[in-house]
């Protein structure tokens, strides 16, 4: 199905370069939004040593993931607008733009939905190995069993189970009413306390606290020098050995060395994963061989519904730039 936004007038002819398009729209999207704001080209992905060739007399760039530095800008002098098809802006060097007049936009809580779908997808699989009883029924374990049932690795109840979160903001909160109506308890972690006195079985901890008493630890927090290499061996050491970690945020959160040491010697019990700290990471990735590790490839902001809402916000903070009134500004 290709997903249709409702076309606008053309309002300026601007010269717009879509650096990483790829993974936004595969195909199953269209860039007629973004067309009726100037002329598009869009490639699929960009090396380093492209962007300032590609981007060349451009207004207007949109990017994903290829970073846009000090180097880049100053070679770029047409440039007046970087809008951000993601949440994270990172990869802009964000006040640099500012001192020659750019307005960088991202595109905040497009993929909330999703990430919490994944979140739950990632806990359960850990809790009840669904696709591992599945394997085992379709190789004819099932068929072959002396009784009615059997199963191959422990069964888990969330129920009366503790849930830390740390990040505790829009994403934060909606994992905390899932886990909630599973009838976890929460503990939450977040430089401001917002109230939620709505909730039941809820508390506001620091982290080391929250890591020593969550029987699930899941992670929602932004990627910043504080948060960097948060998750160690350290850390890791003061969890419960019957823990699970999940991180659907960014992957140099953990220091993923001390992650698999500690799978490996039962100082956890399993994680679940969908970022690393290089992506695509390494063949020689030390999780790769690590106990009860699922990982998924960066995939929770992948679903065509949110992919759909990301390409439509990232087309409305453009058209409002032209508009002169520029929303979801990371520089203003």
């Amino acid at each position: 199905m290709i997903a249709s936004f409702p076309l606008k007038t053309k309002i300026i002819a601007m010269k717009i370069i879509v650096l990483d398009g790829c993974t936004l729209n595969p195909g199953d999207l269209t860039w007629d939004g973004l067309k009726q704001l100037g002329e598009v080209v869009v490639y699929d992905r960009t090396s380093p040593d492209k962007i300032v060739e590609r981007c060349k007399g451009a207004e207007i760039i949109l990017t994903n993931k290829v970073s846009i530095g000090e180097k880049e800008i100053e070679s770029l002098p047409d440039l007046k607008y970087i809008g951000i098809t993601a949440t994270g802006y990172n990869i802009i060097a964000i006040e640099f733009a500012k001192t020659r007049g750019i307005i960088v936009s991202n595109a905040p809580g497009y993929s909330t939905p999703s990430v919490v779908q994944l979140t739950f997808a990632l806990l359960l699989e850990l809790c009840l190995h669904v696709q591992r009883h599945s394997d085992a029924v379709m190789d004819g374990k099932w068929s072959r069993s002396l009784d009615f049932s059997f199963w191959d690795y422990p069964l888990i109840e969330l129920s009366g189970k503790t849930m830390g979160i740390i990040g505790f903001g829009t994403i934060g909160q909606q994992v905390a009413d899932v886990a909630a109506a599973f009838g976890m308890n929460i503990i939450g972690a977040s430089r401001t306390h917002s109230d939620q006195s709505h909730r039941k079985n809820f508390k506001w901890a620091e982290i080391p606290e929250l890591l020593q008493e969550s029987d699930v630890v899941s992670i929602h927090s932004p990627l910043n020098s504080q948060t960097e290499g948060l998750i160690n061996k350290e850390s890791l050491q003061s969890m419960k050995a019957s823990a699970f970690l999940l991180n659907t945020a960014r992957g140099p959160i953990i220091v993923e060395e001390d992650l698999a040491a500690a799978l490996n010697s039962d100082v956890i019990a399993g994680v679940g994963l969908d970022v690393l700290s290089a992506e695509p990471p390494a063949k020689d990735n030390p999780l790769f061989n690590a106990k009860n590790c699922i990982i998924t490839p960066h995939i929770a902001w992948a679903t065509i519904e949110s992919r759909t809402r990301l390409l439509q916000i990232a087309t409305d903070n453009l058209s409002a730039f032209v508009k002169g009134k520029p929303v979801n500004v990371v520089n203003g």
